[in-house]
């Protein structure tokens, strides 16, 4: 058996040093552009809202608009930057996990448990405007949480562990259509539920404070560390099981760790912001089409790509037909499937392929 040391898992093993080296300062470039975007985006974000600007301009002599612009829009702006984050960060992690382009942060049951969680608490609280709330909105966020976790651990107990990726999938599969067919009973017998819980499904950076920017940030900073270090793992995962086996990779253990990380990513997003669709899945895609490199480097640039996704989609979403907004799930949704539209028609050629 050949040792990890001994073995190249490197994708750009065969190019000239002159190659990589470009292709790094690609990988840096893309990196910094991505990170430049979303402060430009964090600034404009401060702007957009029902007062505009003035807000802004005032808020050095105006306590009103120094709260609104603090209180409010640099947290939610810079919230939805963070868990877009999560989620490009999980399915970066999802896609080299399932060695599946189409896979997505919600595959392992977690997009369903949190909102089965949701729905729980809000059946148990009541469905009343007292449902704003602070205490009530940090009772849903952990119910949110935990209905996420609940939902892997179902995962995994049905797939008896994480040696096989194709029973793993299908549990996933199987987890998130039971546990939506519980929280379906649930607004059946609570119809005040539906209403209430329509924000959570639809997606909103609207509650997010700085409490839940401070979360957020502290579990990307664990997921990233984390699932750059295992890198390595995902890119000898790329050349197939058996041949990461023969390789000498810790599969099994380190499957362990990429799922705790995957849930752990998904789980703090959705809780805080409801079911967003697409970014996770999206933002690994717009980050392999534009830079090739490892799985180390490409959680990192997808978590920069999915940060800078939603937070441009919650920018939009004020913006649109302001003073009111959209639901920021909504633009996600019709934005990165109109993306992935045109990506499989674009690959619908031959030798193409996602």
């Amino acid at each position: 058996m050949i040792h990890p040391r001994h073995a190249s898992l490197d994708p750009l093993k065969g190019a000239t040093p002159a190659a990589r080296q470009s292709r790094f300062r690609g990988v840096i470039g893309l990196g910094v552009a991505l990170l430049l975007a979303g402060l430009l985006l964090l600034l404009l974000g401060a702007g957009v809202g029902s007062t505009g600007f003035d807000s802004v301009l005032n808020a050095r002599h105006d306590a009103v608009a120094w709260q609104i612009l603090w209180d409010i829009r640099l947290p939610r702006t810079l919230g939805a930057w963070v868990a877009g984050a999560l989620l490009g960060l999980a399915g970066a992690v999802a896609q080299g996990l399932f060695r599946n382009p189409l896979a997505d942060p919600y595959l392992l049951g977690s997009a369903s448990g949190a909102a089965l969680g949701v729905a729980i608490a809000l059946a148990l609280f009541g469905a009343s405007t007292l449902a704003t709330q602070w205490l009530v909105r940090l009772g849903l966020t952990g119910a949110a949480f935990l209905g996420a976790v609940l939902g892997v651990a179902l995962t995994l107990l049905l797939a008896k562990g994480v040696q096989q990726t194709l029973r793993l999938l299908l549990a996933g599969v199987i987890v998130g259509v039971v546990l939506g067919a519980a929280r379906d009973l649930i607004t059946i017998a609570e119809p005040d539920v539906l209403q209430a819980m329509q924000g959570f499904m639809l997606g909103s950076t609207g509650f997010v404070g700085w409490p839940a920017c401070g979360v957020m940030a502290a579990m990307l900073l664990v997921a990233l560390g984390v699932s750059a270090a295992l890198g390595r793992v995902l890119d000898g995962l790329a050349l197939g099981e058996a041949t990461a086996l023969s390789l000498g990779l810790p599969l099994g253990a380190v499957r362990v760790v990429l799922v705790a990380v995957l849930a752990l990513a998904t789980g703090a997003a959705v809780a805080q912001t409801g079911l967003i669709a697409f970014v996770g899945l999206a933002a690994p895609h717009l980050v392999r089409s534009l830079v090739k490199t490892t799985h180390a480097r490409l959680v990192v640039l997808s978590a920069f790509m999915g940060g800078l996704l939603l937070m441009a989609a919650d920018v939009l979403a004020r913006w649109v037909i302001a003073p009111q907004e959209l639901p920021v799930g909504v633009l996600t949704a019709v934005l990165g499937g109109s993306y992935l539209l045109w990506l499989m028609h674009r690959r619908r050629r031959p030798g193409g392929g996602l």
